[in-house]
C-alpha cells in the first residue's frame, strides 16, 4: 500500500494522476486549465449525498468545543485573572505551570474543533505501534525486534483538516499518514481521529524520552499500551500514571499481547493492573463512573482491537476530549498552586488584634501618663483659682524663692525612656503583623509582614513627637491632641484626632489661653466666695483694731466672729472647690488621655493597620479567584 501523506493537501494524494483521456493536449496544457478541468471533473463525479473534502489548509478552525455553557471558559478566565493578580507576590517559578496550561489552552482552542489528537505511548516492546497498524488498518508504523523502532512522532489522521494540530505538535510532512482507503478510514465512528504513534518512554535516547514528554503535554487524549512483563515498571506509574491520575477521563490503559498469557492469567494481570493503577490515584471508568478506560487486547491477533476501536468512535465523536484534558491541566494547574493560596483558618485581623495594638501604641506614648498629668493640672488649677489669698501669696513667695520656676519647660523624656517606648512600638507593629499573617500561606503572610514593617518607618519618631507636644504643654497637653494637633504628626490621623475632639473644641477656645484647661462655671462664684470670706478676714480686723486703738466703741465678740467667719469660711471654700474639682477634673484627664490613644490609634493605623488591610484584601481577592477556578474540577482534587 502507498500511504497518502497530508503533507499537501490541497494538491491530492501521491496516486492522484490525470487519466489519459482527461490529459490535457500540448496546446492548452499551461496549468491553470488543467486545474480548472480536474475540479470541473471531480464535481461532476461527485454525488448529490457527497459534501467536497475540506482542504487542510492549516488555517485555524472555529473554537466549537468550548461552549458557552462549559465550565472551562470561566475558570480559564478565573485562573488568568489570579495569575495576573499574583504576579508581585509570587515568583515566577510557582505560576510557570499556570502559565503554561493558559498557553496550550489558547493554542488549542485556536485549532481544529472537529479532531481528536489521541497519541500511543508505551515503553520498548510493548507493541504501541502494532496497535497503530491495527487501527489504521494498514502497515503504517516501523515494528521489529531492533530497539528503538519508533524514533519520532508517527501520525495517522482519518479526516482533513489536522494540519494546524499536527504543526503544534511538530509532526513533519513525511511523517504524516492515512488509514486504509475502504478499511479503517471507512469507520464512521473514527472521522476526526488524529492517532499519534509516539518514541518509547523508557528509550535509551533521551531525545526520545524528550519527545514523548512533550507531545503527552498537547495530546487530547493517551492511550497507554503496557504489556505483561513491564506493567508494573515504575518508571511508567512513578513518572506517567501518577502524575496524570487527574486526567484518567482522557486515558485508556490497554495490556497487550494478552495472547502470550495462558488460561486465567491474563485476568489475573489486568485485575493487578486496576489495583497498581488505583494506587495511583487514577480513577477507573467502570459501571457507568467516569474516568480511565482499562481493557485487555492483542494487537497480533485482533482480538480486543475491534472493542478498543468501537470505544475510539465513541470518544471521537464526543468532542469533548479537549475540553476534559484542559480541564484536567487546569485542576493540575490548581493542585499545584493550592499551597500558596489556601490559607489554615480564617487569617485577617479581628477587633480584639486592632485593639491590643491599639492599647499598646497608647502605651507606648504614654497616654495613661498623659490623662494623669491632665487630671492633676487641672485640680492645680482649681486650687489656685479659690484658694485664700494667704496660701496663693506663699506659693507665689515660694515661686520666687526658685529663679525660673515660673516658665520651667517640661523635661524630655529619657534616652533609656525613648528606646522603651520605640521598641514597644516595635513589638506592636510586630505582634499586630503576626496576627493578620496567622494561617496564610507563606508568600501571602511574608507580603503582609512586609507591608506592616514598611508603613511602620518613622512611627516611632511620630509617636514621640506626639507625646513631647503633649508634655510640652502642660496643661494643654489638649491642646497638641486635640483639632490638628494629631494631624501636624501624623497627617492620616487627623481627621480622627479632630473628629474625636470637635465636641469639646469650643469649650477650650472661648478666650482662654491656649494651653491651659477649661473653668467651669461655678468658679466665678467660688472666687467671689473667697474674696467675700477675705473681705470679712479684713473687715474683723480692722475693727477689733479700732477697738484697740479707741477708735471704735469696744466690743469684742462682733468683730471677733466676723474676723472668725472669714478665716473659716475661706479654707472651707476652699476645701469645697477641691472636692467639686475631683469630678471634672478626672474627666479632664480622661479625655485627655482618650485624644492622645484616639490620635496614636489613628497614626497607627494609617501607618500599619491600612496597609496590611490592603494586603488582606488582596489575598481574598486571589483566593476567591481561585476558588472560582476550582470550583467545577472534575478530578476532585
Amino acid at each position: 500500500m502507498t500511504a497518502v501523506t497530508d503533507e499537501n493537501p490541497g494538491q491530492g494524494g501521491a496516486g492522484e494522476q490525470l487519466s489519459d483521456a482527461s490529459r490535457p493536449g500540448p496546446g492548452w496544457d499551461d496549468g491553470l486549465i488543467a486545474r480548472r478541468a480536474r475540479a470541473a471533473r471531480k464535481e461532476a463525479e461527485q454525488t448529490p449525498d457527497e459534501a467536497p473534502e475540506e482542504e487542510d489548509d492549516g488555517r485555524p478552525q472555529v473554537e466549537a468545543y468550548v461552549d458557552s455553557g462549559s465550565p472551562l471558559r470561566p475558570r480559564l478566565d478565573a485562573l488568568r485573572e489570579l495569575v495576573g493578580l499574583s504576579r508581585a507576590r509570587l515568583d515566577r517559578a510557582a505560576l510557570a505551570e499556570a502559565g503554561r496550561v493558559l498557553d496550550e489552552a489558547a493554542a488549542r482552542q485556536r485549532l481544529s474543533s472537529r479532531h481528536t489528537v489521541v497519541a500511543i505511548a508505551g515503553a520498548s516492546g510493548s507493541g504501541k505501534s502494532a496497535l497503530f497498524n491495527a487501527l489504521a488498518g494498514a502497515q503504517l508504523s516501523e515494528t521489529g525486534l531492533r530497539r528503538p523502532t519508533t524514533s519520532s512522532p508517527l501520525a495517522c489522521s482519518w479526516t482533513d483538516g489536522a494540519a494546524g494540530l499536527l504543526d503544534r505538535l511538530a509532526v513533519p510532512g513525511r511523517l504524516r499518514r492515512r488509514p486504509q482507503p475502504g478499511g479503517a478510514a471507512a469507520d464512521e465512528a473514527l472521522q476526526g481521529l488524529v492517532l499519534v504513534d509516539l518514541p518509547d518512554h523508557d528509550s535509551a535516547a533521551k531525545g526520545h524520552r524528550d519527545q514523548v514528554d512533550r507531545v503527552l503535554a498537547l495530546v487530547d487524549a493517551v492511550i497507554w499500551v503496557v504489556d505483561p512483563e513491564k506493567y508494573a515498571d515504575a518508571a511508567l506509574h512513578e513518572r506517567y500514571l501518577r502524575p496524570l491520575a487527574g486526567h484518567a477521563e482522557v486515558t485508556f490503559v490497554v495490556l497487550n499481547q494478552i495472547d502470550r498469557l495462558p488460561g486465567e492469567a491474563a485476568d489475573q494481570v489486568l485485575d493487578d493492573l486496576r489495583r497498581l493503577l488505583d494506587e495511583d490515584g487514577m480513577a477507573l471508568g467502570e459501571h457507568g463512573e467516569p474516568g480511565a478506560t482499562v481493557l485487555p487486547l492483542s494487537a497480533l491477533t485482533g482480538e480486543g482491537v475491534g472493542e478498543l476501536r468501537e470505544l475510539l468512535g465513541r470518544f471521537v465523536q464526543d468532542r469533548t476530549a479537549a475540553t476534559r484534558r484542559l480541564s484536567a491541566d487546569v485542576d493540575a494547574a490548581a493542585a499545584r498552586l493550592r499551597p500558596v493560596y489556601v490559607a489554615e483558618g480564617r487569617p485577617g485581623l479581628g477587633e480584639r488584634a486592632r485593639e491590643e495594638f491599639t492599647d499598646r501604641l497608647a502605651e507606648a506614648v504614654g497616654a495613661a501618663a498623659a490623662g494623669q498629668a491632665a487630671e492633676r493640672e487641672w485640680r492645680r488649677n482649681a486650687g489656685r483659682a479659690c484658694g485664700t489669698p494667704w496660701l496663693r501669696l506663699w506659693r507665689w513667695y515660694e515661686a520666687t524663692r526658685q529663679p525660673g520656676s515660673r516658665d520651667r519647660v517640661p523635661l524630655a523624656a529619657p534616652p533609656e525612656e525613648r528606646l522603651t517606648a520605640r521598641q514597644r512600638v516595635e513589638q506592636a507593629v510586630r505582634t499586630v503583623a503576626d496576627d493578620a499573617a496567622a494561617g496564610l500561606p507563606g508568600p501571602w503572610a511574608q507580603a503582609v509582614r512586609e507591608a506592616a514593617v514598611h508603613g511602620a518607618k518613622g512611627l516611632p519618631d511620630a509617636l514621640d513627637e506626639l507625646a513631647e507636644r503633649v508634655a510640652g504643654g502642660g496643661a494643654g497637653g489638649e491642646g497638641a491632641v486635640r483639632g490638628a494637633g494629631g494631624a501636624a504628626v501624623c497627617a492620616s490621623a487627623s481627621e480622627a484626632a479632630g473628629g474625636a475632639s470637635s465636641g469639646s473644641a469650643g469649650e477650650g477656645r472661648g478666650g482662654r489661653a491656649a494651653g491651659r484647661p477649661p473653668r467651669p462655671a461655678w468658679w466665678p462664684a467660688a472666687v467671689l466666695a473667697q474674696v467675700a470670706m477675705t473681705l470679712l478676714q479684713i473687715f474683723g480686723g480692722l475693727w477689733l483694731a479700732g477697738q484697740i486703738i479707741g477708735v471704735v466703741e469696744p466690743g469684742l465678740l462682733t468683730p471677733a466672729l466676723v474676723m472668725l467667719a472669714g478665716i473659716v469660711g475661706g479654707p472651707l471654700v476652699e476645701w469645697s472647690c477641691a472636692a467639686a474639682a475631683r469630678g471634672p477634673a478626672r474627666r479632664y484627664g480622661q479625655e485627655a488621655e482618650r485624644r492622645l490613644r484616639e490620635a496614636a490609634a489613628a497614626c497607627g493605623r494609617a501607618r500599619v493597620l491600612d496597609p496590611v488591610a490592603a494586603e488582606l484584601m488582596r489575598y481574598r481577592e486571589v483566593r476567591e479567584r481561585y476558588v472560582a477556578v476550582t470550583e467545577f474540577s472534575t478530578t476532585a482534587r
